[in-house]
């Protein structure tokens, strides 16, 4: 098993939880002036600021254990591989059921990040 953690995935870490926190913060506060200058159909805020909380929730980790030991970064790897494959999963079922067509970007970053975690857990296991 690897016993370091590599300095790449404390990048990743950290811009992961600086981006989930640049758009956590006004997703929990502002909804629908984030939805509408994103191009998306206003939603009832409740969700979007539930989706703006799991944001901040999994940002504010990523920067908590980005110092922390391999155990740490394991089991937030699972949690990140989880979020991000079930996102895709929702985006996909959204998008087969009409939703706008500009979901295609929240699909691209969701599958770019699910790659990058599945990476390095599997990299972390070796």
């Amino acid at each position: 098993m690897m016993s370091a953690i590599p300095p790449s995935l404390h990048r990743w870490f950290q811009v992961h939880g600086i981006i989930d926190l640049i758009l956590g913060v006004p997703l929990l506060l502002f909804p629908q002036v984030v939805l509408g200058l994103l191009g998306l159909p206003a939603m009832e805020a409740v969700t979007a600021r539930l989706v703006g909380a799991a944001l901040l929730g999994i940002g504010g980790a990523s920067l908590y254990c980005r110092r922390k030991g391999k155990e740490s970064y394991s089991v937030l790897l699972k949690l990140k591989i989880i979020w991000s494959g079930s996102a895709l999963l929702g985006l996909f079922l959204s998008l087969l059921g009409g939703a706008s067509t500009r979901l295609g970007i929240a699909v691209i970053i969701f599958a770019l990040f699910f790659t990058v975690w599945v990476y390095y857990q599997v990299r972390l296991s070796k």
